[in-house]
């Protein structure tokens, strides 16, 4: 039976059909990601603010769900991260892990959380391996892949005249997976890769790379990267005049956080690929609104998706009449028909990939920005089924 996971504009989830009553339901939420690092200020404390906003807005109280939010810092290391996926599971009794930035880290929780018949609801990983080659039945990719983010900001560069490439990536698993998708992505809009050099994650000081870049004979240099690195890379492109003479940069994953840091002076012009922007429309700037009195700052992609996917994780959760059984959970996502204020209508497909609109920006110009927050111009909507890869067969839970 399809079931619609209708948000209204005020974050109110309703469920038309007939779910199951949902009945002193314990659930435990498990926020996990880098509080302290390079992918602070996109995730960290904010994804457990939004994690917890959308408790609140989906009325789970008053429900029957006692729902519990914790949240642990996963530093950005694989082993330190399944050890905290394993404990929560194992110990600590919790049903969902949201978030969890750094793919290998990602790719890790993907494989406990199947082990555990837990839930994994992605926000801040980008690895096209989590729906393709390390695919889970119990796994649900949210927000963004590199795939998506490839055939945005990848495809509007070369097809722009940026033909020539040089990569600086990220030496770890969503780097090469960045690079990896957007090297195709150029190759198939006629460019030429010139190059590539790969930096240790995380990154100060980029001067051999971008020296290297800069000798290259390329257009454009890719930045397949994300969080402080892309911000230090364009920092110190920008020092050695490597703009001024004449190549572009292209800023593969990055975040209002990222643009605000840098300023509009410094990113004017760049390209960059989100699932969701703070001042998209009236809805977003309302949940934002709210969003901002507690952190202080606007949202990134990475916070809307895990407010987003805890809101249709537990319209799940009370449609099953239990947090204890992660595959059927996710079967159960897999059948709604979901209208979310912030990222619109989304499908969840058999492999676990969320399938919802991307949108291709353009940074604003000092002269353009009509306040420190006021960032980007919207150029294009890149559909679902354009922006993200299609389903292996193999990936197909929805047939098992």
């Amino acid at each position: 039976m399809i079931r619609k996971l209708a948000i209204s504009c005020s974050a109110l989830a309703a469920i038309t059909g007939a779910p199951a009553l949902a009945q002193d339901i314990d659930v435990k939420l498990g926020v996990l990601n880098d509080r302290s690092g390079t992918y602070a200020d996109l995730s960290g404390e904010g994804s457990a603010v939004a994690t917890r906003m959308a408790v609140e807005d989906f009325g789970a109280a008053e429900k029957g769900l006692n729902v519990e939010v914790v949240s642990a810092d996963h530093q950005n290391k694989p082993d330190v991260g399944s050890n905290i996926a394993r404990e929560w599971y194992e110990a600590d009794g919790v049903h969902a892990i949201v978030d969890v930035p750094t793919s290998s880290v990602a790719l890790a929780v993907a494989d406990i959380t199947a082990d555990e018949n837990g839930v994994f609801l992605i926000s801040g990983a980008g690895s096209t391996s989590l729906t393709r080659e390390q695919c889970q039945p119990t796994t649900v990719h949210w927000t963004y892949d590199t795939a998506a983010l490839a055939n945005g900001t990848g495809g509007a560069v070369t097809n722009a005249g940026g033909k020539k490439w040089f990569f600086l990536t990220a030496d770890y698993a969503f780097g090469h997976s960045l690079e990896e998708n957007t090297m195709a992505v150029v190759r198939d809009n006629g460019g030429e890769i010139m190059g590539s050099v790969r930096h240790p994650f995380p990154a100060q000081d980029f001067s051999s790379y971008l020296l290297q870049a800069q000798g290259s004979g390329a257009d454009v240099i890719g930045l397949a990267n994300a969080g402080s690195d892309t911000v230090n890379a364009i920092k110190q492109a920008s020092e050695f005049g490597i703009t001024q003479a004449g190549q572009s940069l292209a800023a593969l994953l990055m975040f209002v956080t990222d643009v605000h840091s840098l300023g509009a002076e410094t990113a004017q012009g760049l390209n960059l690929t989100e699932a969701f922007y703070w001042d998209q429309n009236d809805a977003t700037r309302a949940w934002t609104e709210r969003y901002e009195a507690e952190m202080g700052s606007k949202p990134t992609m990475v916070h809307a998706g895990a407010y987003s996917a805890t809101m249709a994780y537990l319209a799940a959760v009370e449609a099953v009449g239990s947090a204890e059984d992660g595959a059927a959970i996710v079967a159960q996502m897999r059948e709604m028909e979901i209208d979310d204020p912030l990222f619109g209508k989304v499908e969840i497909r058999g492999d676990g990939r969320a399938i919802h609109d991307m949108y291709l920006f353009e940074v604003k110009s000092p002269d353009e920005s009509e306040g420190e927050w006021d960032l980007y111009n919207q150029i294009a909507t890149i559909s679902g089924e354009d922006a993200f890869l299609p389903m292996l067969d193999e990936c197909d839970f929805s047939k098992q």
